[in-house]
């Protein structure tokens, strides 16, 4: 294994979602695409119509949204973010402020945008696999993980991540899991109150309450670190129409509850459709399913030829399935699974 000089940087990633550029390849209208290329929710949250004045003041902090978020995540040590993505760029450069550049970990398959931006700040990056982070967590200034990962579905326990936690705290070390997948399974979230030195946990509202566009996401850490990155973010990170709706989601508990236990059965019926059609092993969450295969390529396009969008990943060759959001959609999928399967 080797470690990959901050200075060799990366192009910047590519993400899901990219359906502009999907139209413009295949030549097939927008609204006749499938989009099955990002884990987001697509039975979010229902947005309703928002006050006028909403758009016409500026964001207000003691608007409710701090006490609302408190609650659902379980941490008063929490700083409201414009999307975790916002998280992601500046902790790299918080780290470096602090203690210089650092031996960074990097669960290998895993979102690229980590990677890269702690490239980016001239850090050093370690790829691990699940199986080789014990062996290497004595040797790190900073283990990066996603927890269930995305896109690979790979879960680690609250057990194994404390101990992590624990061995990187005691040489100053950070344990940084971004659990933007963690919604459906919250009991599995790391958070706690007070948080720990030592201990970041990214959250989100784009995936399992399908608020992507809004950008609101939160960080949860010790306060000393909320308080660094609060001074980098600035006044009004999240627009007044953002944080009215994001306040009344985090509130819902009904609909939370509701949604859990329907992606539950959403993940079982997509685990079941793949494993079916492709013949290869399924790893699933609430919101996407994975699967290596040599074929990933071919199947891609055909997918993409009858205007059904997935996600395609190439070191290993795998594919990336979200969730279909209507019946319609189910029958749609699996109606040219079955094609590609013949």
């Amino acid at each position: 294994m080797h470690k990959i000089e901050g200075s060799e940087l990366s192009p910047a990633p590519l993400h899901g979602g990219r359906l502009n550029a999907a139209v413009a390849q295949y030549g097939i209208p927008r609204e006749q695409w499938l989009d099955l290329s990002t884990g987001i929710n697509p039975n979010g949250w229902p947005v309703t119509a928002l006050p006028a004045e909403v758009f016409s003041r500026l964001p207000e902090e003691d608007d409710g949204l701090q006490q609302v978020a408190c609650d659902y995540y379980g941490s008063r040590d929490l700083l409201l973010v414009a999307g975790s993505q916002a998280a992601i760029q500046a902790l790299p450069q918080c780290f470096l402020e602090q203690q210089g550049r650092a031996l960074i970990g990097l669960l290998n398959p895993a979102y690229a945008e980590h990677g890269y931006r702690w490239q980016q700040q001239g850090h050093q990056l370690q790829p691990l696999s699940a199986g080789e982070i014990d062996a290497f967590i004595d040797e790190l200034d900073v283990l990066v993980l996603i927890n269930p990962c995305n896109p690979s579905g790979v879960r680690f326990s609250a057990e194994q991540l404390r101990d992590w936690h624990a061995r990187l705290a005691r040489r100053g070390g950070w344990l940084l899991v971004d659990e933007a997948f963690i919604d459906a399974t919250p009991e599995q979230s790391l958070v706690v109150d007070p948080m720990p030195e030592g201990l970041i946990v990214l959250r989100s509202l784009g995936k399992f309450f399908g608020l992507a566009g809004l950008r609101v996401g939160a960080v949860c850490a010790h306060s000393d670190l909320l308080q660094q990155l609060s001074c980098r973010m600035g006044p009004w990170a999240i627009s007044h129409p953002a944080r009215y709706i994001a306040r009344q989601a985090l509130a819902d508990r009904a609909w939370q509850q509701g949604m859990r236990d329907g992606l539950r059965l959403q993940q079982a019926r997509l685990q079941a459709l793949l494993e079916q059609y492709l013949s290869e092993p399924v790893i699933s969450t609430a919101l996407f399913a994975y699967v290596v295969t040599g074929q990933a390529a071919e199947i891609e396009h055909q997918c993409a030829q009858a205007g059904i969008l997935i996600r395609r990943f190439e070191q290993p060759a795998a594919l990336r399935f979200g969730l279909p959001g209507s019946e319609a959609e189910w029958q749609r999928l699996e109606h040219l699974l079955s094609e590609i399967h013949q």
